[in-house]
């Protein structure tokens, strides 16, 4: 089992697609920091619709865009690469400029650029782990995807920190941010397209050499990811919802929480999945679920204090439950890529994504529904079925080719 010991940070950035794909990953995710988190204000306050309607919308297009996965990933499996990277970027440009043309008042418009930006915000992860496991191998591939997921949060933080401080000029300033990410997007596309990574088909590699095997089901790994993704709601729904709705907290215990969940996993995500990678994929992603469910149980502890030590407790444990995300993100797609097949890849690589925009569409609901019933139903509620989802992925057994056709089945390290 290859183990890094030590973080080479031009190796990485090689091994993460190079230095202008590196930028155009930053520059996409600083466009994306200036307007996803005002979308829903973008709708109500420039379109002039109501925040349900406005809701429905994004919703509709964040579901719709899954639709286009499987499509994407028989794209990926021709052997497209930074291509369909670039797409998505794509894609999103054209949101942003549907965005833009629709006049105060139409819903449909709005709809259309929620569904082109629900579209290019679910084909990207997929197109970007499958570029990163043509240029990078085994454990230094983990460590790239772990890179890029630090620096998109780094860019996600400081566009929507722009975006914040932009906010006091009112329609005309989301309007602006708006064109400005549209301009973001189309540079990054741009960049990525530059990079020309390209897969070799199945019909160019030797008869010999070819990997019959089917792509593998992972049913327990795809149906333990839809409950690990609520882990990344966590910060954004549970938490201030129960800061503000139980302690009746200042606003800024949220956001303090949110800031540090970003600092935790902008500074920790390359160095937690390096000191992991001595351990198996499948192991670690198990790990992080045991995580994830101890930092519920905290917070259910945490729920009993009272308003004075209620707050701070809380903001204590959502570093724990960080750590577990951290630890999740590191290993979830790594072990996917490592279980399928070159000739797969990408549609393994979709079917995850399915998964995680499936639990990440559904996870705002059901935490509002739990947190109605009581911290015991949330926390309790959560915990347990995290702890299900973490035994069913360590309990699950992997398939892998050898020679002569025949299978067999071991852990993937």
């Amino acid at each position: 089992m290859a183990t890094i010991t030590r973080i080479r940070p031009r190796a990485l950035v090689r091994a993460s697609g190079g230095p202008r794909y590196a930028v155009a990953l930053a520059v996409d995710a600083l466009g994306t920091g200036l307007l996803r988190p005002f979308l829903l204000l973008y709708g109500v306050t420039v379109l002039k619709l109501s925040a349900t309607v406005t809701g429905a919308a994004m919703t509709v297009g964040i579901v719709a865009g899954l639709v286009c996965m499987p499509a994407v990933g028989r794209w990926l499996d021709s052997g497209a690469r930074s291509t369909v990277v670039a797409a998505a970027m794509l894609v999103r440009v054209l949101g942003v400029a549907l965005l833009l043309a629709a006049p105060a008042g139409h819903v449909w418009l709005f709809a259309a650029a929620a569904l082109f930006l629900g579209i290019g915000n679910q084909a990207w992860p997929a197109a970007h782990a499958a570029l990163v496991a043509t240029v990078a191998h085994g454990r230094e591939r983990d460590t790239a995807l772990a890179a890029a997921r630090a620096l998109r949060n780094a860019a996600l933080g400081v566009g929507a920190l722009l975006a914040t401080a932009c906010l006091a000029g009112g329609t005309t300033a989301l309007r602006t941010l708006a064109a400005v990410t549209a301009l973001a997007y189309l540079a990054a596309a741009a960049l990525a397209w530059s990079v020309h990574v390209h897969a070799h088909p199945l019909e160019a590699v030797p008869a010999k050499d070819r990997d019959d095997e089917p792509a593998p089901r992972m049913l327990a790994l795809l149906a333990a990811n839809v409950v690990y993704v609520f882990c990344l709601n966590v910060p954004e729904i549970a938490i201030p919802l129960v800061l503000v709705t139980r302690f009746h907290a200042s606003p800024v215990w949220p956001a303090a929480v949110f800031v540090a969940n970003t600092v935790l996993v902008v500074t920790l995500q390359v160095p937690v999945t390096v000191l992991m990678s001595r351990f198996s994929r499948r192991t670690v992603l198990a790990l992080s679920g045991v995580v994830l469910a101890a930092s519920y149980l905290g917070f259910l502890a945490a729920a009993s204090l009272g308003h004075g030590r209620g707050t701070p407790a809380v903001a204590a444990v959502s570093v724990v439950c960080t750590i577990g995300e951290i630890i999740y993100a590191g290993s979830a797609t790594a072990l996917v890529t490592a279980l399928a097949p070159a000739r797969v890849l990408g549609r393994a690589l979709a079917r995850f994504q399915l998964s995680t925009g499936f639990g990440l569409a559904v996870s705002p609901a059901v935490i509002t529904a739990l947190a109605a019933l009581g911290p015991v139903a949330l926390w309790g509620g959560l915990a347990a079925a995290t702890l299900v989802s973490a035994s069913a992925v360590a309990a699950e057994r992997d398939r892998v080719p050898r020679p002569g056709g025949r299978r067999r089945v071991r852990a993937v390290s």
